[in-house]
């Protein structure tokens, strides 16, 4: 201070005599303070050979396995020794999980290796070997009831989330922790500044939303890969089952030998709370994550693959609404895979992106990522395109209406209002992949309706909605409606049992190594398929729950009921010469089970709609259907897309 003020008293006299050799002389004095400007990338400066391993016990505050005693979450800590030599407090990195023993992480299935002395060698994935060296911590939590914790596995309720919770609150010295499972000896987490990021795919990404969502101080991003906003839609869509088994069962596939024999009760909690009927219960509100959107304080950057049939894309359309409606800091990439993780099909553009936003977001680096495009979209294998916000600014539902065709079940996609009916009788052997194959086909299955050929490309981007008033003739039905680009085209095959990638033998490194933790991986490559039409959005329902998601009910043969299906939100481009259509039919096979009964439905068009986000509204699908088509794509030979095989219900590593 007394430097300063003798430098400001001094250029105070002389200011009236200045000349060139004053501005020379204050420039002499700036230079140092341009010459340490403001970082803008963390650097590899650190060993991570030489970092700190260690392992702590968290107390969660709970006693879900009922054993009289606190449950303690385990979790294994990679940090590099320099800053803490040197007196400076380090960010986290976070992948909370239930899969670190039972399954593993990652395309290479990679679990958590430890030494003789219980400290973690292997830990699963990139994040530390690219991180720690660049100054941050990485920590790898075994969620409640899994690995090497206490506790039960309730499947994104209380307990998982406390899992995750709690080490947070650790990091920032609100909760206790301990160098063992059962001692009594504390210890602190002094080394860190508790800036926390969550990273993860599936159920960790899906651990990552919830605990952003109780408005954790101390947690400042998430990035959620395919990760689950709402359990209900993982299990259920509208009331109709995705799958033939429920959260128990789930529970007890990644749970360890030691919460088998204590969690019997949680268990039967989990079943009893998740009937088969497709009933909303008090256990779905607590694993509802996007009410609590208001609470978010974290950013959030949010990747997911728009033909995930595991964790559907559902899950993050209503996140990402609920998220821009308070007005969270958020990013968005969305691939033409499925349940893929980025680094296995754009892994340096993920690895270099995601350095910035968590440089951006735990580091405070100005580096420029926050003034950069909003989504990222993968238009076709390995061809990215960007957008300033998403969904794009000039994004309008605008409504479509299905018609009658010349033949039955072939009918027209347009803006006027419609009359007559359609029927269609459900099939449980067939679905979307069968319909779209025969759309324009009268087939007694389905209903479909298509537009003209485009004279220009038109966008859809969100997610959309289609309102159905259909008449059974038995007392259950489920229902599908499922949005189409008809026309030739080279997508990822997302269909095949790698969901759109092909892994290969060479390597790629990133970050540093050590003798049991490598940071080079097998790299991969788009596996495409070419098809003559591509399903991009589908939604489903039971028609029994037509009135609320609370209770279904028999239905009345004979009697018109009216339902709206929310299907999945995406980003696609219908091109110039294809066409768009609308199916509407029964029981998607593989997808959802069918119902008890096997109804024909008739359709009431005049009662029947699509709204769907068009980028131009209205005007944009007037545009792309009038007139003549000047270039129709070429005719291919066509190897086609399977129907989409039956996923586990499982959020799978």
């Amino acid at each position: 201070m007394p430097i300063r003020s003798t430098m400001r008293t001094r250029f105070t006299i002389w200011r009236p005599l200045a000349t060139a050799a004053v501005t020379a002389l204050l420039a002499a004095f700036l230079a140092p303070a341009a010459a340490h400007a403001a970082p803008r990338e963390s650097r590899p400066v650190y060993s991570y050979a030489h970092a700190i391993r260690e392992s702590v016990w968290v107390d969660t505050g709970l006693d879900a396995d009922g054993d009289g005693k606190k449950d303690r979450v385990a979790a294994d800590i990679v940090r590099p020794s320099e800053p803490a030599r040197q007196g400076r407090k380090v960010p986290v990195i976070m992948d909370a999980s239930p899969y670190y023993s039972c399954c593993g992480r990652g395309n290479e299935s990679q679990k958590k290796t430890y030494d003789a002395h219980g400290h973690v060698v292997q830990m699963p994935l990139f994040y530390d070997n690219y991180f720690v060296p660049r100054g941050y911590a990485f920590v790898g939590v075994d969620l409640a009831g899994t690995n090497r914790s206490d506790g039960c596995v309730d499947v994104g309720g209380r307990s998982d989330i406390r899992s995750a919770k709690a080490v947070i609150d650790w990091l920032n010295g609100r909760a206790k922790a301990y160098t063992t499972r059962t001692g009594t000896r504390t210890v602190g987490a002094g080394w860190t500044n508790g800036r926390t990021g969550m990273i993860g795919k599936s159920w960790d990404g899906t651990i990552a939303n919830g605990v952003a969502a109780t408005g954790v101080k101390g947690l400042k991003t998430i990035v959620p890969i395919s990760g689950i906003s709402s359990w209900y839609d993982y299990y259920f869509a509208q009331g109709a089952p995705l799958y033939d088994g429920g959260p128990d069962e789930l529970a007890g596939y990644v749970e360890s030998a030691g919460a088998t024999a204590h969690c019997a009760a949680v268990q039967k909690k989990l079943a009893d709370g998740s009937p088969r009927s497709g009933d909303w219960t008090p256990l779905w509100t607590e694993r509802n994550y996007v009410k609590d959107a208001a609470k978010v304080r974290a950013s959030v950057f949010l990747v997911h693959g728009m033909q995930d049939l595991n964790v559907r894309t559902k899950h993050f359309g209503q996140w990402w609404n609920a998220l821009a409606e308070h007005g969270v800091e958020r990013k968005i990439w969305l691939s033409q895979t499925g349940h893929v993780d980025p680094f296995d099909y754009r892994r340096g553009a993920w690895v270099d992106t995601l350095h910035r936003w968590f440089d951006h977001e735990l580091l405070g680096y100005d580096n420029g990522i926050d003034r950069q495009p909003m989504a990222d979209i993968e238009r076709h294998p390995d061809q990215w395109v960007t957008s300033r916000v998403w969904p794009p600014h000039g994004t309008r539902a605008t409504t479509l209406h299905p018609a009658r065709g010349a033949q039955p079940g072939v009918g027209t996609l347009g803006l006027g209002p419609a009359t007559g009916t359609e029927t269609f009788t459900d099939d449980p052997k067939l679905g979307e992949t069968d319909w779209a194959a025969h759309l324009t086909t009268s087939t007694p299955e389905k209903a479909g309706f298509v537009t003209a050929p485009l004279t220009r490309d038109l966008r859809l981007s969100g997610s959309s909605k289609v309102t159905v008033t259909a008449t059974p003739t038995t007392s259950s039905a489920h229902l599908s409606a499922v949005l189409v680009d008809l026309g030739p085209d080279t997508i990822r095959d997302y269909a095949d049992s790698a969901e759109g990638i092909t892994t290969l033998t060479d390597r790629t490194c990133w970050g540093q190594s050590t003798a049991g933790d490598s940071a080079c991986f097998k790299a991969t490559r788009a596996k495409t398929a070419q098809v003559d039409s591509t399903v991009f959005s589908r939604g489903w329902a039971d028609l029994g729950h037509y009135a609320s998601l609370d209770r279904g009910v028999p239905l009345t043969p004979g009697k018109a009921y009216t339902i709206t299906l929310s299907l999945a939100a995406t980003d696609h481009a219908v091109p110039k010469g294809h066409r768009l259509a609308l199916i509407v039919a029964g029981t998607d096979k593989d997808l959802i089970d069918p119902p008890s009964t096997k109804p024909t439905l008739t359709l009431d068009l005049s009662r029947t709609t699509a709204r769907v986000p068009l980028v131009g509204g209205t005007a944009a699908f007037e545009r792309a259907t009038a007139g003549r088509v000047t270039a129709a794509p070429a005719a291919r030979t066509l190897d086609g897309v399977r129907a989409p095989r039956a996923t586990r219900h499982v959020p799978a590593s």
